[in-house]
C-alpha cells in the first residue's frame, strides 16, 4: 500500500512504474491528498495521477473534483486543476472539456503567471483529442494580453501560446493564426534562434 512516506521519497525515474501499479482505493487517496497544505505529499500525489493519466482512464471519473479546483482562491489548487483536466481530456468522450472550457481559459487571465503558463501548455493535451474546441481555443489566445507581464514572462507566455498556435495550424485553417506568428516573428521578444525554429515549424506545418 502506498504511504506518504513513499510520496515524499517519490524519484522522477519512479513514476511510471509506480503509477502503473496505483491500485483503485490509491487513486481515490491520492486525490483526496490534492487538498492538503503539504506541499510535498501534495505534489506526489499530483505526479502520479498525472503520470497514470496518460496512459489509463481511472483518473478521468474524478474530473468534476478538478474542474472544481480551476475556481480556487489558492493558486496551486488552480494549477493543479488545470493540469489534471488537460491530462484527462484524452479520455473524454462525452462533452466534460467543452464545458470546463470556459473556467479553464478563465486562468489565462490569472494573477500567476505559472499558472497561465501550466494552463496554455495544458492545451497541448486537450487540442488533439478535441479539435471541435480549436477555434474557441484560438481565439481566446489570440486575444491574451501580455502588456501586464514583466518582459521576462512575456516570452514564455509568448512562446507558449505560440506552441499551441502552431499545433491547431497543423490540422486547421483558423484566421488571425498567422498574422498573431507573423506579429511574434516581427517583434523585439524573441531572439533570432527561436524565431527560425518556428519559421522552420510554420514552413512544416504548410508543406504537410
Amino acid at each position: 500500500m502506498l504511504t506518504e512516506s513513499d510520496l515524499l521519497e517519490l524519484k522522477k525515474e519512479e513514476l511510471p512504474a509506480r503509477a502503473a501499479a496505483l491500485t483503485a482505493g490509491e487513486i481515490a487517496w491520492l486525490v483526496d491528498l490534492l487538498a492538503l497544505k503539504d506541499d510535498k505529499i501534495r505534489y506526489g500525489a499530483f505526479l502520479l495521477l498525472n503520470e497514470r493519466a496518460r496512459s489509463q482512464a481511472d483518473v478521468f471519473p474524478f474530473w468534476d473534483v478538478f474542474a472544481a479546483k480551476l475556481g480556487s482562491e489558492n493558486s496551486y489548487q488552480r494549477s493543479i486543476g488545470a493540469m489534471l483536466l488537460a491530462v484527462n481530456a484524452r479520455w473524454d468522450g462525452g462533452g466534460k472539456t467543452a464545458a470546463a472550457l470556459e473556467p479553464y481559459l478563465a486562468l489565462l487571465d490569472d494573477e500567476k503567471p505559472i499558472t497561465i503558463r501550466q494552463s496554455i501548455q495544458g492545451l497541448l493535451l486537450i487540442v488533439p483529442y478535441h479539435p471541435e474546441i480549436a477555434k474557441t481555443i484560438s481565439e481566446r489566445l489570440l486575444a491574451l494580453n501580455l502588456a501586464g507581464q514583466r518582459d521576462t514572462m512575456r516570452k514564455l507566455i509568448l512562446l507558449d501560446i505560440v506552441d499551441v498556435l502552431l499545433l491547431i495550424r497543423e490540422s486547421a485553417s483558423i484566421d488571425g493564426i498567422d498574422s498573431y506568428l507573423s506579429g511574434a516573428l516581427s517583434g523585439d521578444l524573441l531572439d533570432t534562434k527561436t524565431k527560425k525554429s518556428i519559421l522552420a515549424r510554420m514552413g512544416s506545418s504548410s508543406r504537410g
